[in-house]
């Protein structure tokens, strides 16, 4: 499905093609190339097909892609269908849509079923010229999405917003969570974390949550909480300074540093030192 980033009708455009399920520094020089043909900028974003996930969701991409510039996002569900569509089809299905005048993709680029389409099979089919950058390469490493997963699976979410050039964030609307917090002294914002996200390490993390209301610093916890027997993998944010009731508001998680692991506390007042603990860490960190 085709949408507007930034208002207006689509018109002649030029195309970014690939996955980016997480738009990093390599993707930037893409655009940086698009935007040199003075075009507005149409780009595909795949949800779905990754292992483990996709680091953002349509959602989250979409927030990231109107910061970035773009105009437009065609956005494609890794459907049995799509996942059988021959790349041939792919383009002709793709360019009947977009009417691109420049084309822009990096060298790994690949597509159609079986990934059987290239760069070379593009530049024949494609209505424009296309242009194919080489990948990005950071620290002798190539910047792309099975790094940046490696990283947040290690919660190194500091080096992983480097090569991103943001911070890396989780969005979603606030539920009413069990209420445990308010009644230790620590209440939290609850949740739900996307079936499509893909999941960072485990843990206590020092960060901010962005609100209406501003953006408050925070102890975020991700994944489950033993102390009381819930498995289920929740992302649960203490804020500091803040004590509104927010319930079905959207909100963005930034963790920044990884604290702890999750632990389980053998009684209430030995989880709400812990708390206090991680609160004063967490301003050593701001």
């Amino acid at each position: 499905m085709l949408k507007a980033l930034r208002g207006g009708a689509l018109s002649d455009c030029a195309l970014l093609l690939g996955g980016f399920d997480g738009f990093h520094a390599g993707h930037r020089t893409l655009l940086n190339k698009a935007f040199q043909t003075g075009l507005p900028v149409a780009i595909t974003a795949i949800e779905g097909g990754k292992a483990g996930g996709d680091i953002f969701t349509l959602s989250e991409r979409e927030e990231i892609f109107r910061r970035e510039g773009v105009s437009f996002v065609e956005e494609i569900s890794f459907t049995e269908e799509f996942r059988n569509t021959s790349a041939e089809d792919f383009l002709r299905g793709l360019f009947g849509k977009i009417p691109a005048r420049a084309v822009f993709c990096g060298e790994d680029f690949r597509f159609g079923k079986g990934a059987l389409g290239d760069t070379e099979l593009l530049k024949r089919l494609s209505p424009c010229p296309v242009t194919v950058l080489p990948l990005l390469a950071d620290g002798g490493e190539k910047v792309a999405a099975a790094r940046l997963k490696r990283l947040l699976s290690c919660g190194q979410i500091g080096a992983a917003n480097a090569l991103f050039g943001y911070g890396y964030f989780i969005a979603g609307s606030v539920r009413r969570g069990r209420e445990v917090g308010r009644t230790l002294g620590f209440p939290t914002l609850n949740l739900v974390l996307s079936k499509e996200k893909y999941q960072i390490k485990e843990g206590v993390y020092a960060g901010y949550v962005a609100t209406t209301y501003g953006d408050y610093r925070a102890i975020i916890n991700f994944g489950a909480r033993p102390t009381f027997g819930v498995e289920e993998c929740a992302v649960e944010a203490h804020l500091i300074g803040f004590d509104r009731q927010i319930y079905g508001e959207e909100v963005r998680v930034f963790p920044e540093t990884y604290l702890r692991p999750v632990q389980k506390f053998s009684s209430r007042e030995e989880l709400i030192k812990q708390l206090q603990k991680d609160i004063l860490t967490e301003t050593e960190h701001d």
